[in-house]
């Protein structure tokens, strides 16, 4: 028996492996897992969307469960209405994968992605078939709502509506052609500030640029910060839980920079408290936890992980080095919307965004990928294991290997069939050099491998 669901949710191309009837079984195992009750489900503004949205929903009624409709919406508000108004919630989105994919990420009733467990059990029924396929009259039955004003209304309630106006900030907003055309830039009009909008039209083919927020697709964004005057720039990936930010002089601010800035600030107000993060994140989060007093704890990567810890561990925030960050105030999933609000509250409240990047610990990471067949990923491990079995070595998540000058993180991606290396250190020139000198022992030990499979 294989697996269905990856690091987030299961994903795939387009009427290759993520077609109708994948959707539709699914869609029959979940309702078969769940019982009875509903389900909220929503998209992104991929052109699948709906042919995917119709094939679960069926499946879902054909097990006797209602199905809310909830259009096209942000991953978060998606979550934040299962949280208020559903027994589960369902989002067909591929995040920032190109057009050509989709996905099926199910939602847990308080909002939190499912566990592995969770998981697992309802690839238990996917497999067998083993649907319960009630009699005619206890089919489940379809109607429509909306989450956006109950999540945007959830929003702005956490944020100083007054501090923000008075600021008279200008904001520009790439939406990338996703889902956050529907809400960032109306909060932020809300709350007072001048939005200038890129790429502001729904289109599942991402007309503007690929949905991945990276530095390289954003030149756009930097642009018109610039040639505004803007007090900063935002970006979302396609599904919108992901804000990525360049400062009022154009300049790019790595995931790890705001997940470092709200994590400082956020414990210096609270007068201390836990921050969960995985391990793939910069050493800069932990250096300004701790010296506001708070503590951090690491976990595998994977943000149901880390909303799943920090409720363990009662965290007063959490998040990804790769924009994704958690509130624990808001709901424990990424948002992308609340940490825009929350970041042109900080530059409100604090001055310039580069002002205050500039007083955060610095490090330099350095991120590869390389092409890896599924079947070998695990065996790659395990010889890689070997290669490092002398080394200073954490393996909460792949082999976290620790340095003098810095780290290493190899861990095979959840999402695509790649393997990923992250390296860290304080000088970029120093992380580039062991990203290089890992990654000819990572591509050696694939090659070997493939040439047996």
């Amino acid at each position: 028996m294989g697996r269905l669901f990856g690091t987030n949710g299961i994903r795939g191309i387009v009427n290759e492996g993520m077609n109708i009837e994948l959707a539709s079984s699914l869609g029959r195992a979940v309702g078969t897992w769940l019982d009875e009750g509903t389900v909220a489900i929503g998209t992104d503004t991929r052109l699948s969307n709906d042919m995917l949205k119709t094939a679960v929903a069926s499946g879902l009624m054909s097990q006797g469960l209602n199905v809310v409709d909830l259009g096209e919406a942000p991953t978060p508000a998606i979550q934040y209405y299962t949280r208020e108004k559903s027994d589960l919630g369902i989002a067909i989105t591929a995040s920032h994968n190109p057009p050509k994919y989709n996905g099926i990420k199910v939602i847990y009733g308080d909002g939190t992605e499912l566990t592995s467990d969770n998981e697992e059990e309802i690839e238990n029924i996917y497999f067998s078939g083993e649907n319960k396929d009630p009699k005619w009259n206890f089919v489940g039955r379809l109607s429509k709502d909306d989450p956006l004003e109950m999540y945007h209304e959830a929003i702005i309630k956490k944020v100083g509506k007054k501090t923000i106006k008075d600021a008279d900030l200008k904001v520009v907003v790439d939406c990338a052609n996703g889902v956050g055309c529907y809400s960032t830039p109306y909060l932020l009009r809300d709350l007072g500030c001048e939005v200038i909008t890129l790429n502001a039209q729904p289109d599942g083919t991402f007309p503007g640029h690929d949905s991945e927020p990276t530095e390289e697709n954003l030149k756009d964004l930097r642009s018109v910060v610039i040639e505004c005057g803007a007090d900063l720039g935002i970006a979302h990936d396609g599904d919108a839980d992901r804000a990525i930010f360049f400062d009022e002089k154009g300049q790019f601010l790595h995931g790890d920079q705001t997940l470092t800035l709200m994590a400082k600030r956020i414990v210096k107000r609270n007068g201390g408290g836990i921050v969960v993060t995985p391990v793939s994140s910069s050493s800069s989060v932990e250096d300004a936890v701790k010296q506001e007093g708070g503590k951090l704890i690491y976990t595998a990567v994977g943000s149901p992980i880390v909303a799943r810890e920090m409720i363990k561990k009662n965290a007063v925030f959490g998040g990804e080095e790769n924009g994704g960050l958690i509130f624990a105030d808001h709901q424990y999933c990424r948002d992308a919307a609340m940490t825009a609000v929350r970041i042109v509250q900080a530059v409100a409240e604090d001055g310039p965004l580069s002002d205050q990047v500039a007083e955060l610990p610095h490090y330099s990471l350095d991120k590869r990928g390389f092409p890896c067949p599924e079947e070998i990923k695990e065996d790659v491990m395990v010889e890689l294991k070997d290669v490092f079995k002398e080394s200073d070595v954490d393996d909460t998540d792949g082999l976290k290997i620790r340095y003098e000058e810095g780290w290493v993180l190899i861990r095979p991606s959840g999402t695509e069939a790649k393997y990923r290396i992250y390296s860290e250190a304080k000088h970029l020139e120093e992380a580039k050099q062991l990203g290089e000198e890992h990654a000819s022992k990572v591509l050696k030990v694939i090659e070997k491998l493939k040439d047996h499979v």
